[in-house]
């Protein structure tokens, strides 16, 4: 357990919760806020110093959350605003941190900021996301791809524009070009400081800031020569332009600024960049003036070998200097790590106990995935038994 000090955050533990699956109290099948408080006891008694919750905003769901339609509102599917503030004040007795997510990058296309941006090409909020005339042709403006697949642009007739999605097509990219995007998107941060959140866990951190002059991406050198294997067409461009661009470091220094403002608030960035992962985090977690750590994916793949883990452990020593990294096996994102690295006929137990010791000795924060500190291995379940939008 960490210190409880301003820098609380180094060498914590945070304890991640996925409401919709983590604890139902209404018997509809989705986990809500008041679930997590009942059983917050639970966490606190595992020793961890804090809480990170998934995505409980207001969102038609077609991302699991991450698709806000209202940046400062409760989702019913969770409960009530003071469902929100009990869960807060239960934290905090127990002793615990509560660390929030902020998808900052884009937002769903219902969101009411769209709406408007979409409705005509000089309204107010007209510039707010990454709008583009097409190519002569009347193609996409350039070659980015959604990681999901297939292009990032996605046409507009009524504004006879394509918008920029790095996700889904309902979830298109804001702005950070313009300042008074940055503006409203740090007032919502405010907002949940206001109700005593102690740090924040900000979604895809790299992805904030595209190229303004909309370059297209290279391929990589694999793609060329042929060797590239990945099944997703996202995999075979070096991302230059549409993601991980240096303005970023302008936003992340007025988001620690807003930070500072309050005593003893924490921040950790997810940094997706397929081949600057710990370059990116080093830039994001030194000096001392952005966030105060960051997780890749370098531990949240297939890999689990000796020589895997060493190599990124020795990377990070030498690549990141002063910032801080959290590690993590498992996440909402990837397959649990007990069923990604236990062999077929494999001791799932042997697995789940020998990596929990592992990430724990490991230089840095860590973030456990609920019932991680059970050894779950990935569920099963029955077609008909899916409560996630693509079942």
């Amino acid at each position: 357990m960490a210190n409880d000090n301003a820098e609380w955050w180094r060498g914590c533990v945070i304890y991640q919760i996925y409401p919709r699956s983590f604890q139902d109290t209404t018997g509809d099948g989705s986990g809500d806020l008041r679930g997590i408080a009942s059983r917050l006891a639970h966490v606190a008694s595992l020793g961890v110093d804090a809480v990170w919750l998934s995505p409980f905003f207001k969102s038609p769901m077609a991302d699991m959350g991450y698709d806000v339609s209202d940046h400062t509102a409760v989702d019913p599917m969770f409960g009530t605003s003071e469902d929100f503030e009990a869960v807060v004040a239960e934290a905090h007795r127990l002793g615990l941190k509560v660390i929030i997510d902020q998808v900052l990058s884009h937002s769903s296309d219902r969101h009411e900021w769209f709406v408007e941006s979409r409705a005509s090409r000089d309204n107010p909020r007209a510039d707010w996301y990454v709008w583009a005339d097409p190519s002569p042709d009347g193609s996409a403006p350039n070659n980015w791809l959604s990681v999901f697949g297939g292009p990032a642009w996605e046409w507009d007739a009524t504004r006879r524009q394509y918008y920029m999605h790095n996700f889904l097509a309902s979830q298109p990219d804001l702005n950070f070009h313009n300042p008074e995007v940055q503006d409203a998107l740090l007032e919502t941060v405010r907002f949940w400081l206001e109700r005593g959140v102690d740090g924040f866990r900000l979604d895809t951190v790299n992805y904030y800031v595209h190229d303004r002059w909309l370059r297209s991406n290279p391929p990589l050198a694999s793609s060329v020569a042929g060797t590239n294997t990945e099944t997703n067409p996202y995999l075979y461009q070096e991302h230059l332009f549409d993601k991980t661009q240096p303005e970023n470091l302008a936003f992340l220094k007025r988001f620690r600024a807003l930070l500072d403002e309050y005593e003893g608030r924490a921040a950790v960035g997810e940094v997706g960049d397929e081949t600057r992962s710990l370059q990116t985090l080093a830039a994001y977690t030194g000096g001392g003036d952005k966030l105060d750590m960051c997780y890749t994916f370098d531990l949240l793949g297939p890999q689990f070998s000796a020589a895997h883990i060493r190599g990124c452990v020795e990377a990070f020593e030498s690549t990141v200097f002063d910032g801080w990294v959290c590690w993590a096996f498992s996440n909402h994102d990837v397959v649990r790590h007990v069923t990604r690295w236990t062999r077929p006929g494999g001791d799932l137990e042997r697995t789940a106990k020998f990596s929990i010791a592992l990430l724990s000795c490991l230089r840095g924060s860590i973030c456990l995935y609920q019932g991680e500190e059970l050894g779950l291995e990935e569920a099963e379940l029955a077609f008909e038994d899916l409560r996630d939008p693509y079942g």
